[in-house]
This record gives structure tokens, sequence and C-alpha cells, in this order.
């Protein structure tokens, strides 16, 4: 039998009315088969690790992430697949960060969650939940048929370190911009295997090393000198620089010079666009052909959230400057389009 792990971290979709004063609290998922007893039709063998307490996803930080690698890696030969549970805030960070700390991949890890309460009478989260298992649990010749991180909602399943949270309010939370969606959850279930990564032929290795000591700049026109500095002077290690369109940047000497000394003083500075939709192309326009040459790294078609992962991971290897800002220009993960 099909054997299933489901990881409870926290969210929305875990929470039930109290009727003793109408709050949300989270339900005991031990008992998860009495909350949604659609699952008893599943001829899988579910079993639920919650944590304690329960986490709203907003604490998410690094050292939860290792946790959950070190769970899954933990228990990956006990089972076929494995669904997190977990709040829609920060999901997309998660499954970037699990995406680079579980190397070598070839079982399904899918990530969902709700906008709405279980208990609800219009909850999304029965769907999410049943399909993200099925998602987990689907295999082809033995091996199952989605060897990476992914992230079910609303009838689609996305690639973890492509996605992005984009809406609070509707049932649709999740959009994968730059790449096409896994599967799609309608009447029948359709496969988009060609944009699944491949079954990796080598073992499964765990990376738990994050330094989270970076930095974001956000460009805006006005920006000024001391707002610059006060991210380029500081004591990261490494920047995320959130660029006009394909990458551009305004040319003003003085903001030139602050960047080009960053990275004199040892920092990796990565170019984003701040555009949801497209990729960075410097050196395509004057705007952003200084950058190039001072040695700023593409970050092509990365999502925020995974920028800000895959740096963290890079960093945390410990390699030497070069060598670090090489892993960030290369698709790791399946995580970026150089194309």
């Amino acid at each position: 039998m099909t054997k299933i792990l489901i990881i409870y971290t926290g969210g929305t979709i875990g929470m039930v009315n109290d009727p003793s004063n109408g709050m949300l609290i989270p339900f005991d998922f031990e008992q998860i088969k009495e909350n949604v007893p659609e699952l008893s039709r599943l001829d899988y063998q579910l079993e639920v690790h919650s944590f304690n307490p329960v986490l709203d996803s907003s604490n998410m930080d690094p050292e939860i992430w290792k946790t959950l690698a070190e769970l899954i890696y933990s228990k990956y030969d006990l089972y076929d697949g494995f669904v997190i549970l977990h709040g829609s805030d920060t999901m997309a960070f998660t499954a970037s960060a699990l995406s680079f700390m579980l190397e070598n991949l070839d079982k399904a890890v899918v990530l969902t969650g709700s906008q709405l309460p279980i208990g609800e009478i219009r909850t999304d989260a029965k769907e999410n939940l049943i399909t993200a298992l099925e998602i987990a649990a689907t295999k082809e010749n033995g091996k199952s048929l989605f060897p990476e991180v992914c992230i079910y909602f609303d009838a689609q399943l996305f690639r973890g370190n492509r996605s992005i949270k984009y809406n609070s309010e509707k049932f649709e939370a999740f959009r994968s911009p730059n790449y096409p969606v896994l599967a799609e959850a309608g009447v029948h279930m359709q496969f988009n295997t060609n944009y699944v990564m491949k079954a990796p032929k080598d073992k499964l290795i765990l990376h738990t090393k994050f330094n989270s000591n970076i930095g974001v700049l956000k460009l805006y026109p006005g920006i000024t000198p001391q707002a610059v500095t006060a991210i380029t002077d500081s004591k990261v290690d490494a920047i995320i620089l959130e660029a006009f369109g394909s990458g551009n940047t305004t040319t003003a000497q003085w903001f030139l010079d602050a960047l080009r000394q960053a990275i004199l003083n040892g920092k990796i500075i990565i170019d984003i666009s701040q555009c949801k939709k497209g990729s960075v192309q410097l050196g395509r326009y004057e705007t952003s052909r200084e950058l190039l040459k001072m040695g700023i790294v593409s970050g092509y078609d990365l999502t925020f959230e995974s920028a800000v992962t895959k740096l963290m991971f890079v960093l945390g290897l410990g390699l030497p400057l070069e060598q670090s800002r090489k892993l960030m220009d290369e698709s790791l993960r399946g995580e970026l389009t150089k194309d």
C-alpha cells in the first residue's frame, strides 16, 4: 500500500472554530480522517507528523526549514511521498528552500494549505489536501511522477521554487509567472510531465546550512544615497537588487559607486526584476551595462522567494566567492531559465 507522510506545520488549513468563543484553533491532525472522511476512500496508508506547537507561517525561518528537511530525510525510505500542510503566506519561501536542501530528490514533496479553515462549509482545504495526496502518491513504472518540491493550490501544481503568492483573498492564491504548471486538476488530472524535473540517479543529499545574512535593495525613482548605502555599506554577505524591468537601474554615478564598492568588499549582488513576469537581461540597455561590467550577477527570471532562499543556501555552502557567484548564475533545481 502507498504510504504518505503528512507533515502539519500550521496554517489556516488545520483550523476549526472553537464553539466556546468563535476563535480559530488548530485541530488534532492525528484525527485527520475524522475531520476529512473522504480520505478513507483513498487506498493509502497515511501517517501524520504534527508540529507542536503549530506555527503561523509568518514565523517561518531557516531553522524550521532545517527541521522539515531533516524530517523528510530521516523518513525518506519509509514513505512514497510527502505532503506538507503550511500557511500560505510564506509557503513559496519554504518550497524554494526545501528544493535546494533536498538534492537528488526522487519523490514528491507537495506543499499545500487553504484560504479557509477546513471546518468552513465553503472551504478549499479538503480539495487541496486530497489532491495533494493523490499527486504525492502518483507513480509511473514504480517511480514518482513528480520528483521535486511542489506547491498544489486551487487545482494547479507548481514547481515550488517558481511559485509566488499573489492573492490573499481568492482561492487562486498562487501563480508561477515564469514557468508552466506541472499539473491541473479538472474533471480529469492533466499531468504536464514535459515540465517536471527528471528523476535523479544519485542518492538523496541533505543540505541544512543556510546563511541568512543578506540584504534587499528595492529601487524606486528618487531613492537617496542614504537609503542605498544603508544596505550596501552594511555587514551583509550578499544583496538582492530588485531592479526595474529587465534589470535596469539608475545610472547616477553615486549609485554605481555604492554597488561597486560593495562588490569590492566581497559582497555578492544578484539582480532580479521587480516585474513578476519576464527575465533580467544585463547589458541589453545602457542602464544595466555598467552592472554587468562591475560583476553583478544576473538573477534571470528568479522569483524573489527563490532568490532569497538560493542565496541563503549558496552562502551556507561556505565556498570561495567566485564559486558562489558561479552557482548563483546557474540553475541548480530548475529555479531559473537562462535562455
